[in-house]
């Protein structure tokens, strides 16, 4: 299958106006010998998506398209792949597009913690000079070891999020030991907190969904959470919850809005807390509350490739359903899910699809 030298995609064009994205053509990043040639399908919107456009996380380049949770077919294979992938599979492609696979962390099994060579999958410049352009243009490229193959159950739409908001949420989670007879305290309920309750309860644990108010309890019901707490409305929470969670995973967007000295006390001795968000700039952790805790604190980026297949296997045992709406890519459709995410008025993912009206067949 062939397309042109240039492919199409809905970017941000002008810095100052990212809200409004555009139709531009552009050169996919120099093919290399094991990368993967892919149709987009589908392509979840994630919050860095939206802090990325703006501007907040890395600086952007001429024409930039985002989107890192993306599903496509595989058009073409370079002559050295040797991951199984072959013209026509459904795969997947999430934050990451290389590292050294080289490193202590790549052998391991952490590529995701590579400093030596790694490239996300937006805004990121390969080392060759080409930069990596995203899931909101009609095709991408990507080295075959970051291109994931997704199980023929899952559904298109909601494997989306999978490949960044799921990933991000499932390996703290697995890495955690996260399981039967483990109380899980999930902070933060919104694209990823919601994934989070539907893993941790598909994983055999007790879950605890802590939200500032209570407007989103009854959603956390639903999702599966055992108990609700609204951290801003009334104390009688501390003392009735103070001591009962193994582990506490942090997905909040913000550090400044959380009393850690009250959260920190739900922790049980040796327990732990991970975050998964990037703190506000301007915040400082206070000490005075991980003092004399006997509890464990750390931060956990994205996911391994073996991470990704654990994560399909669970979400097809279990049937995950995540909670997504759908768009339809182009400029109209982007400009309203990027607006959307930035207000929060998303419940509680957002995939965009009806990729062949927009860019051809």
């Amino acid at each position: 299958m062939t397309y042109p030298a240039k492919v199409e995609g809905i970017a941000i064009t002008d810095k100052k106006d990212w809200l409004h994205p555009k139709k531009a053509s552009y050169d996919l990043k120099t093919a290399g010998d094991r990368d993967v040639d892919i149709k987009v399908i589908a392509c979840g919107v994630c919050g860095s998506d939206v802090h990325c456009a703006a501007g907040r996380h890395l600086p952007l380049f001429e024409d930039c398209v985002v989107g890192h949770e993306i599903i496509g077919e595989v058009v073409k294979v370079g002559p050295k792949c040797t991951a199984g992938v072959k013209v026509g599979d459904r795969v997947g492609v999430g934050a990451q597009s290389l590292s050294c696979l080289e490193c202590e962390s790549c052998i391991a099994g952490n590529e995701q913690y590579c400093k030596k060579n790694t490239v996300y999958t937006i805004a990121s410049i390969y080392p060759d000079g080409s930069k990596a352009q995203g899931g909101f243009g009609s095709h991408v490229r990507t080295h075959e070891y970051f291109v994931h193959p997704i199980p023929k159950e899952l559904d298109t739409v909601n494997a989306a999020p999978l490949l960044c908001g799921g990933i991000t949420a499932f390996s703290p989670l697995l890495r955690g030991q996260v399981g039967p007879g483990k109380t899980v305290g999930i902070v933060g309920i919104g694209g990823i907190g919601h994934i989070a309750i539907l893993f941790a309860k598909a994983m055999g644990a007790k879950v605890i969904a802590i939200s500032r108010s209570a407007s989103k309890k009854e959603d956390c019901l639903k999702l599966g959470a055992d108990e609700y707490i609204a951290s801003a409305e009334g104390d009688d929470w501390k003392q009735k919850f103070a001591g009962s969670i193994d582990f506490m995973l942090l997905c909040n967007s913000s550090f400044s809005k959380s009393n850690f000295d009250s959260l920190f006390s739900l922790i049980k001795l040796g327990g732990e807390v991970c975050s998964i968000g990037i703190p506000d700039m301007s915040y400082r952790l206070s000490i005075s509350p991980l003092s004399l805790l006997g509890i464990k604190f750390g931060f956990s980026a994205l996911g391994s490739r073996n991470e990704f297949q654990k994560m399909f296997e669970l979400v097809k045992k279990n049937n995950i359903k995540l909670w997504v709406e759908t768009l339809p890519i182009g400029e109209k459709g982007l400009h309203e899910a990027f607006e959307r995410v930035e207000n929060g008025d998303v419940k509680y993912r957002c995939t965009m699809v009806d990729y062949d009206k927009e860019f051809g067949n």
